[in-house]
């Protein structure tokens, strides 16, 4: 589990390279797939919010 968060982290931080706009459609568009996923799968949507809290934290302590 750690070595996709390491993954993601270098994702994200490849992103942030990108334009602002880029960055703001990437995030729009992963939040579109957790929210259909959700819908369309309710089983999975506590994976879903696990995941992105597991981001969000990744995010924070690389923005620290």
């Amino acid at each position: 589990m750690r070595h996709h968060l390491l993954k993601l982290e270098i994702r994200l931080r490849t992103l942030l390279d990108e334009e602002g706009q880029d960055l703001i459609e990437y995030a729009l568009m992963a939040g579109f797939v957790a929210v259909a996923a959700g819908a369309i799968m309710p089983g999975i949507s506590s994976s879903v919010s696990t995941i992105f809290s597991q981001v969000a934290s990744v995010m924070t302590a690389a923005a620290s």
